[in-house]
C-alpha cells in the first residue's frame, strides 16, 4: 500500500476555524451516522449527486466516467430495505479515480469494499441486492444527516466526521492519487 497525504489539520480544524462560513451556511456538518468502509479513512473531492431509491440504475455508467478525485453522494433516501452500492461498483469507482462515496443507504460486499483504495461512508450493510427498475435523479440538491448537499460542493471526510462546503477549504484534496507521497512521517498515513 502507498502513503496517503493528509491535510495539515483534520476535518475538525477547518470546522472550528471557519465560523463565518458556518454562519452563512456555506460550511455544514453531517450527523455522525455513517459507517466507514474502504482503505481510505480520509478522502475529499467535489460532489457529484445521484439519487436512487432501492435500485442502482445508472450508477455503473456514472462510475465508468473519469472520477478525477470527485466524491459520489448517493442518496438512497435512507432506505435500509436493500443495498444501493456493492463491491463491484466500489471497485469500478476506485479503478476510475473516484475519491470516495457517501451513501445515504446501505452497501454490501463490505469485505470486498475494504480491499479497495477508496473511502466509502454508508448507513449500514445489507445482503439484499437492489432492484433494477428506476430512474436516477442527477445533480440535484439533497438533504440528509441534517445537512443540505449540493452538486459541485466540496466534501471532506475523515475519522472526525464529514463536512461539506460551497468552496474548497483545503489547498489540495485528500485523494492520494492526485498527490506525491508525503516527505515526512508527520504528514503521512500509511495503509
Amino acid at each position: 500500500m502507498g502513503a496517503q497525504k493528509l491535510p495539515a489539520a483534520p476535518v475538525a480544524d477547518p470546522w472550528d476555524a471557519n465560523a463565518a462560513l458556518i454562519l452563512t451556511g456555506e460550511l455544514r456538518i453531517l450527523e455522525p451516522i455513517f459507517q466507514a468502509h474502504g482503505q481510505y479513512i480520509s478522502f475529499s473531492g467535489q460532489v457529484v449527486i445521484m439519487c436512487v431509491l432501492e435500485h442502482n440504475v445508472g450508477e455503473s455508467e456514472l462510475l465508468e466516467t473519469p472520477g478525477e478525485g470527485r466524491v459520489l453522494v448517493l442518496d438512497g433516501r435512507g432506505s435500509n430495505r436493500c443495498t444501493i452500492m456493492g463491491g463491484n461498483l466500489a471497485e469500478q469507482a476506485c479503478r476510475n479515480g473516484w475519491a470516495g462515496a457517501v451513501v445515504n443507504g446501505c452497501v454490501r460486499n463490505v469485505d470486498d469494499i475494504n480491499t479497495f483504495a477508496i473511502g466509502v461512508r454508508a448507513l449500514a450493510s445489507h445482503p439484499r441486492y437492489p432492484g433494477t427498475d428506476g430512474v436516477p435523479e442527477m445533480h440535484v440538491d439533497v438533504e440528509f444527516a441534517s445537512a443540505v448537499i449540493r452538486d459541485g460542493e466540496w466534501l471532506y471526510a475523515d475519522t472526525d466526521g464529514i463536512i461539506v462546503c460551497s468552496k474548497e477549504i483545503y489547498g489540495w484534496l485528500l485523494h492520494p492519487s492526485l498527490h506525491d507521497a508525503p516527505s515526512s512521517s508527520e504528514n503521512s498515513f500509511v495503509f
